[in-house]
């Protein structure tokens, strides 16, 4: 079962790729990985989630907000991927930043929102390395942002890298 069906037998939708919200690009494809910038719980340009765990944020909140974040890594994947989602070989490793206070310690948890989505919806290649750590805050105020590797299936990455290489 492909990916894409997955989705669908979850429930789940993808929301459209977020274009960057400063000067920066949503992904970097080099060789056979693909960087994605750090996606915050949105869908479709409005935010879902805003606050910092152990202050206005529960875990069960936090954990939806790396869900959403998760699924919008996903939108930027298709894109980078021409649409075609069957290209992943796999995830590597998700980078989890959570905003809250400094007494909280349950990150970790937080994080599995996410890493549970990508092992839900493609199987044993959504099994990542990642870190989760505490931030005071997150760009928007949002609780949850999260940033991934990925490498691409062989013969995928044979496109031109992006971005210049100094020659001599």
């Amino acid at each position: 079962m492909g990916v894409e069906e997955r989705l669908e037998n979850l429930g789940l939708k993808l929301p459209r790729a977020a274009k960057p919200a400063a000067n920066y690009v949503p992904y970097i494809r080099s060789n056979n990985q693909i960087f994605v910038a750090g996606q915050i719980p949105a869908w479709e340009g409005e935010l879902r989630f805003r606050g910092r765990l152990g202050d206005d944020v529960t875990l069960e909140q936090g954990q939806e907000a790396a869900r959403l974040c998760a699924l919008n890594i996903l939108s930027q994947l298709k894109a980078a991927c021409d649409g075609d989602l069957e290209r992943i070989a796999r995830i590597v490793k998700l980078g989890v930043f959570v905003a809250c206070t400094p007494d909280f310690v349950d990150q970790p948890q937080v994080a599995n929102g996410a890493s549970d989505l990508f092992v839900e919806v493609m199987g044993e290649i959504g099994r990542h390395a990642r870190f989760a750590v505490g931030a005071p805050s997150l760009p928007l105020g949002v609780p949850v942002e999260i940033d991934a590797v990925v490498e691409l299936m062989p013969g995928y990455g044979d496109a031109p890298p992006t971005g210049r290489y100094r020659q001599g």
